[in-house]
């Protein structure tokens, strides 16, 4: 396996090298850290300037109870209690290919077979255990908020996720954690007027683990933008 990459001269380089990480070293990561990482998150624009979205950052003891309260959730098999859509339903077939493609993408990094339901489905349970990161991050939105302050809370993720890049750190969304919102509202006491948005992991990266070795790829250029009134 490669060693961890530097860290990104440029900007252009530090979109490129940023990856969903699933596999994290043990070591901690200070509040300060983290605090710095969020400040820069909230310079990315909203409309108004509303700021919409708030974090609740788990790490030790904290962490790991939300993480057991989870487990006992799927032990049980507790009913999925969804915040909001996130996938389009029905999931359009060229959507479908590309969702089946990154999950094949994850599997085969993994050595898991397509066929392989169990193997699959404790991967999967992984998001819960927010990958054993040593920070878990909760990321909620009030239930008021319209439609684009989702628009704005993501590209305040983004900020954060490129942030934790250039300090060499790695992060995973954890969309999933939105699907068992009522144990996490209960696990941190969350006001009732939060809605749990997603989950991120933060750590720095095990490049010894072989999930970090999955790829996805992106559209081609043609596939998705239409350009107009330029002179070649």
């Amino acid at each position: 396996m490669s060693a961890t990459p530097a860290i990104p001269a440029s900007f252009d380089e530090l979109l490129s090298r940023r990856r969903s990480v699933r596999g994290f070293l043990p070591e901690p990561i200070s509040q300060s850290t983290v605090a710095d990482l969020l400040i820069s998150a909230r310079t990315a624009p909203s409309g108004a300037n509303l700021q919409p979205g708030e974090f609740h950052v788990l790490t030790g003891s904290a962490l790991a109870s939300l993480t057991g309260k989870l487990d006992e959730a799927m032990t049980d098999h507790q009913p999925m209690v969804s915040e909001y859509s996130y996938f389009p339903d029905p999931m359009p077939a060229r959507l479908k290919e590309r969702q089946r493609a990154a999950g094949y993408a994850l599997y085969d990094a993994l050595g898991i077979a397509k066929r392989d339901v169990k193997a699959r489905r404790e991967q999967f349970r992984r998001n819960y255990q927010f990958f054993n990161a040593p920070v878990g991050i909760v990321v909620s939105i009030q239930r008021d908020m319209g439609k684009g302050c989702f628009m704005d809370l993501g590209m305040a993720l983004m900020a954060f996720f490129l942030a934790a890049q250039s300090r060499g750190l790695a992060t995973s969304g954890i969309g999933a954690l939105a699907n068992h919102a009522d144990v996490v509202h209960d696990a941190l006491d969350l006001d009732p007027s939060q809605m749990v948005v997603c989950g991120i992991a933060l750590g720095k990266p095990d490049p010894t683990q072989p999930v970090n070795q999955c790829r996805t790829t992106r559209e081609p250029l043609e596939n998705y933008a239409w350009f107009k009134g330029f002179e070649e």
